[in-house]
């Protein structure tokens, strides 16, 4: 093992996180969920800041780690939906988006050419505001504290980006891969 494989093995960890953290949101154990989830996030930050400070970073660390993210979004709001604490339809929402972004990346980067994976500014910001959702809900159930209005302003920020951002991916790409091959003028 190298000293570059630092981040990627975080990451791994924080994959081995969802299925705990899934079980705690199930099993409506709000307090256990916002520490795990805390400890997630701190593993994000850790293996993208020694990524990039060491300069660590490698093609598997580019993929693995926005599939773990995703991976730790959807698991949250699947055992969110399930408990009852978000609505079924946001749910499929996301998942639908997310299923389609996956489809159409590993379409363009087996067909087209090799995927440089490339987050647009509304994607950051449904990312942001999907993470806020879950963590105002898990806070709010382990503490009592933020208002339900919040969460209900959430719920329809999320899907309002959710939506956005799916089309904006689905514009993009299909320009880029439009224009892949083309020489230019």
């Amino acid at each position: 093992m190298r000293a570059s494989d630092i981040p990627n093995l975080i990451t791994a960890g924080r994959i081995l996180l969802v299925p705990p953290i899934a079980w705690a949101l199930i099993q409506q154990h709000f307090r256990l969920a916002l520490i795990l989830f805390f400890v997630a996030g701190v593993s994000d930050a850790a293996d993208g800041f020694l990524a990039k400070y060491y300069g660590w970073t490698s093609r598997l660390g580019a993929l693995l780690d926005p599939l773990a993210d995703k991976f730790l979004l959807v698991i949250s709001y699947v055992a969110l939906a399930w408990i009852g604490l978000l609505p079924l339809w946001l749910l499929v929402l996301v998942v639908v988006r997310d299923v389609v972004i996956v489809s159409g990346a590993v379409v363009y980067n087996f067909h087209i050419e090799r995927l440089e994976a490339e987050p647009t500014l509304i994607s950051k910001l449904n990312t942001l505001l999907q993470i806020l959702l879950v963590l105002l809900v898990i806070i709010h159930q382990a503490t009592g504290w933020g208002e339900s209005d919040w969460i209900e302003l959430l719920i329809y920020a999320v899907a309002v980006t959710v939506v956005w951002s799916g089309i904006d991916y689905v514009i993009t790409w299909s320009r880029r891969a439009r224009h892949a091959g083309t020489p230019p003028e």
